[in-house]
């Protein structure tokens, strides 16, 4: 039987979007993301990390970086005792000023590639599965792939056209992954 799955932005969501983040010393984790993975994971959720990273295009940062950085940060969560079964990323965007990362890319959300190649690969039930981003763009994707529960992080109050619901921290999803 497929896996429900905790879908997760990374810049906003796992850690504080500080604009680009390439580096360890720029990576600040959200308060309260551990136990809200915790919590998923005890309950029988894959946890998976699904990003946008035109940083990498636009020549911001490496993509061997960011694959060394998302190790890191998968170390992090091992040491609080969770399991993360895989990072997405797309490194594509347009209007990039690195060659080869120059272009659309299905990958990139709004569209849902990363969220399809995710429960593909992990097999995952994405109808019974919740999705956590900050952007409308994360909405959008995870609705596009069929995610049953899609939660936008918004300190506004305001949601998303996309959103099923809305949270203004981490924790406020905890009622949600029954």
């Amino acid at each position: 039987m497929p896996y429900r799955a905790l879908l997760l932005d990374r810049d906003g969501v796992v850690n504080i979007d500080h604009g680009y983040v390439g580096a360890r010393d720029r990576f600040t984790f959200v308060d309260g993301i551990f136990d809200l993975a915790r919590l998923a994971a005890d309950r029988g959720f894959r946890i998976a990390v699904i990003t946008n990273q035109s940083g990498i295009a636009r020549g911001y940062f490496t993509e061997s970086a960011f694959l060394e950085l998302s190790g890191w940060m998968c170390g992090e969560f091992r040491g609080h005792g969770i399991d993360i079964a895989g990072v997405f990323h797309c490194p594509y965007h347009p209007d990039a000023r690195v060659p080869g990362y120059a272009r659309d890319s299905f990958w990139r959300k709004p569209n849902p590639g990363m969220i399809l190649e995710a429960a593909r690969r992990l097999d995952l039930d994405l109808g019974r599965s919740v999705f956590l981003g900050d952007q409308p763009t994360d909405m959008e994707a995870a609705r596009a792939a069929g995610v049953g529960r899609r939660a936008l992080l918004s300190d506004s109050g305001e949601a998303g056209g996309a959103a099923t619901l809305t949270v203004e921290r981490p924790a406020d999803l905890r009622p949600h992954l029954l």
